[in-house]
C-alpha cells in the first residue's frame, strides 16, 4: 500500500513539475487596452489630477513608447488591427461597424486563432467591437472563454447585454471592476498553463458613468473631468488587481503585459466629449492629427525586458508579432503580418528603427510618419473653428521639433511631401474599399454619421 501511494505522490509530483516547466517555456501573454484615454491623463505622462498608481507601476517596471502609434483614430479599426496584425485598411475594416452584418471579415485570422494553435488557453474580457452575428462571436474568432459585451459602448451599471460565452448573465458589480475581477479569475484558473488574456476595458469611453466612492476621491470642479477620473481610476485599480495576481501566483517573470489606448481621447466636435486630454498633441479621436493616433504605449516583462523609454515610432500591430514571438509561433509570409517583433529593438539587439514609416487612412484623412516628418490631412473639425467640416490640403509637420503640429512645411519643404506622398501612394495600393461606411462600394454616405458618434 505503502509503495502504491509512493507512486501516486511521485506521479503527481511529476505532473506538477511537467506543467511548471511546459508553462515556463511557453510565456504568458495579457493585452490591457483602454478605451478613448487621453496621452496626458496616465501618471508616467506626467497627470497630476488623477493618480494612476498601477499603471505608473506597469510602465516603471517595463519600456515607455512614447511614441506608440494606433493604426486607427477609432475603436473598432484599432482593435482589428491589433487581433489580425494588420493594416486593418488592408481588408476593409476602415470604420466602426454600422450593426447588421458588419464585422471583422471571417476570411482573417486573429492573434487569439494562432495562439490557441500554439496550445495557449485564451479569453477575452471587455469589449469586443468586432461583430454580433453567432460566426462572428469572440469563441468563433479563437478566444476559448468571453466574458463581456460586443457593441462598442455599454452602460457601466446595467447587466443588459453582459454575457459569460454566449449567455445572458446578471451581473451587479460596477462593469470595470467586474472585468478586473474576471481577469484574476482567469488568470487563478490558468496559472498552470499558458494563456493569452485580452483584456479590453470600455473605460473611458462615454457614457460618462462612475461610482459613488470613487467620484468622492476628486474635488474636481468640472463633472465631466471629474467622472473621467473617477473612471480612469476604476480601471487602473482593474489593472492593478491583474498586476496582483501575477504576483501572487509567482507568474510575473513569465508574463508578457501589454498596455495601450485604443486611440486619442475624443476632445473635439463630432465625437462624444469624455473629459480626456492629449496634450501636447493637438487633434482628437477621429482625426489622423497626433492627438487622435498617438497613446499610452507600455510593456512590461520583468526580468526579460529592462525599464526603459523608447521614443522610435511603433504601432499596435507589433503586439501582435510581438505576442507570436514570445509564444514561438513563426510568423509566416501567408500571414501578411505588418508589425514587427518589439523585443530586439528593446533588448538592444539591434539599432535599426521598426519602421521605416507608419501609414494611415480614414475616408478622407490620410498620415504617414517617416522618421520625424509628418505628412497628414485631417478632418479640420480639429482646428476648432465654427466652419463646416472639410479635409485640409496635405500638411507637413517636423515632429521632432513641432509635437503639436501647428507649424506647417510643405510650402519650405515641397520635396519632402511628394516623397512622403509617393511613400503613402505605394502603401495604399494595397488597401481596399471599405466593406461599410463612407467610400464603400454602394454604400455612399448613409452610414457615416452613426458610425462617427460611436
Amino acid at each position: 500500500m505503502r509503495s502504491v501511494s509512493l507512486l501516486f505522490a511521485l506521479v503527481a509530483v511529476s505532473a506538477t513539475l511537467f506543467a511548471e516547466q511546459a508553462s515556463a517555456e511557453k510565456p504568458n501573454i495579457v493585452v490591457i487596452v483602454g478605451d478613448d484615454m487621453g496621452y496626458a491623463d496616465v501618471g508616467f505622462h506626467g497627470c497630476t489630477d488623477i493618480p494612476t498608481p498601477h499603471l505608473d507601476k506597469l510602465a516603471a517596471s517595463g519600456v515607455k513608447f512614447t511614441s506608440g502609434y494606433v493604426s486607427g483614430p477609432y475603436c473598432s479599426p484599432t482593435r482589428a488591427g491589433l487581433l489580425t496584425g494588420r493594416y486593418q485598411t488592408r481588408f476593409g475594416h476602415e470604420f466602426n461597424p454600422a450593426g447588421g452584418e458588419a464585422g471583422l471579415p471571417l476570411s482573417e485570422k486573429t492573434i487569439a486563432d494562432r495562439l490557441k494553435g500554439a496550445g495557449y488557453k485564451t479569453a477575452l474580457i471587455g469589449k469586443w467591437h468586432l461583430g454580433g452575428k453567432p460566426d462572428q462571436h469572440p469563441q468563433a474568432r479563437g478566444f476559448e472563454e468571453f466574458f463581456g459585451f460586443l457593441g462598442g459602448a455599454h452602460d457601466y451599471f446595467s447587466d443588459n447585454g453582459i454575457l459569460r460565452g454566449r449567455e445572458q448573465i446578471e451581473e451587479p458589480a460596477y462593469l470595470t471592476d467586474a472585468f478586473g475581477r474576471e481577469a484574476e479569475a482567469f488568470i487563478e484558473k490558468n496559472k498552470s498553463n499558458p494563456f493569452f488574456l485580452y483584456l479590453a476595458f470600455n473605460a473611458v469611453h462615454t457614457p460618462m458613468q462612475a461610482d459613488d466612492a470613487r467620484l468622492k476621491k476628486f474635488d474636481i470642479a468640472d463633472k465631466t473631468r471629474r467622472t473621467y477620473a473617477a473612471m480612469m481610476s476604476a480601471m487602473d485599480d482593474s489593472i492593478g488587481r491583474v498586476i496582483a495576481k501575477l504576483e501572487s501566483a509567482n507568474l510575473t517573470k513569465n508574463t508578457l503585459v501589454m498596455f495601450i489606448s485604443d486611440n486619442g481621447g475624443p476632445t473635439m466636435p463630432g465625437v462624444t466629449i469624455n473629459g480626456s486630454v492629449n496634450k501636447p498633441f493637438r487633434g482628437s479621436k477621429r482625426t489622423t492629427l497626433e492627438g487622435g493616433v498617438r497613446v499610452p504605449f507600455v510593456i512590461s516583462w520583468p526580468g526579460t525586458i529592462q525599464p526603459a523609454t523608447f521614443d522610435t515610432p511603433v504601432i499596435q500591430l507589433d503586439l501582435h508579432a510581438t505576442s507570436l514571438a514570445v509564444a514561438g509561433v513563426k510568423a509566416t509570409e501567408d500571414m501578411q503580418l505588418e508589425g514587427v517583433n518589439l523585443l530586439p529593438h528593446v533588448q538592444g539587439e539591434t539599432k535599426k528603427p521598426p519602421h521605416d514609416a507608419l501609414y494611415w487612412r480614414f475616408g478622407q484623412q490620410m498620415a504617414i510618419r517617416a522618421g520625424n516628418y509628418k505628412l497628414v490631412r485631417y478632418d479640420t473639425t480639429a482646428d476648432l473653428d465654427d466652419k463646416p467640416k472639410t479635409t485640409s490640403p496635405a500638411k507637413l509637420y517636423d515632429l521632432s521639433a513641432n509635437p503639436s503640429e501647428t507649424t506647417d512645411l510643405a510650402e519650405k519643404m515641397p520635396e519632402k511631401v511628394k516623397e512622403l506622398q509617393g511613400l503613402w501612394d505605394k502603401w495604399n495600393e494595397k488597401n481596399v474599399k471599405p466593406l461599410w461606411g463612407a467610400g464603400a462600394a454602394g454604400k455612399g454616405e448613409g452610414k457615416k454619421k452613426k458610425q462617427q458618434d460611436d
